[in-house]
């Protein structure tokens, strides 16, 4: 077995190992998650199919209670890039957590989503890079600032 590698090489890569292995014990707690979400957008508000599909694909694993962890998300150091995207994500807007906002910060995050949708701040490249389904098309973008921009309307009626 790696015959080839020098004594010196293997005890690097022995020592690496070990080093990954304890990472796997330390770092921050995984956010939870739950299917259970009353006052979730979409359960409270009358959102088309076409951009609830969006907000589920591009938008709901870091900012709503509903995260589909992928495999490597338990792998230390990756989980804690992972977990603080997330926690940092549902800081910023919590689709879960809707019901519970104030018509102000409706408001706020309505044209905040315009905002970073068009300077093409969100979704994250990093996320797209390893879920290809969240990438949005041009077209996609607009229908979810159209959206944001008229359910801002909707919003300031209640």
């Amino acid at each position: 077995m790696l015959h080839w590698v020098s004594k010196k090489t293997k005890y690097i890569l022995i020592v690496i190992l070990v080093f990954l292995s304890i990472l796997q014990f330390v770092g921050p707690e995984r956010p939870a998650t739950t299917t259970e979400n009353p006052g979730d957008i979409l359960q409270v508000a009358n959102i088309s199919p076409e951009i609830s599909d969006m907000l589920k694909s591009a938008c709901y694993d870091c900012h709503s209670m509903e995260t589909q962890y992928p495999w490597y998300a338990s792998i230390a150091p990756v989980s804690w890039f992972l977990y603080r995207h997330i926690n940092h994500g549902r800081e910023e807007l919590n689709f879960s957590e809707w019901a519970f906002l104030d018509k102000r910060s409706k408001l706020r995050v309505l044209k905040d989503i315009q905002e970073v949708l068009e300077e093409g701040e969100m979704p994250l490249s990093s996320y797209v890079n390893m879920h290809e389904e969240a990438e949005l098309t041009d077209a996609q973008k607009e229908a979810l600032m159209a959206w944001a921009k008229e359910f801002a309307g909707v919003v300031i009626k209640e």
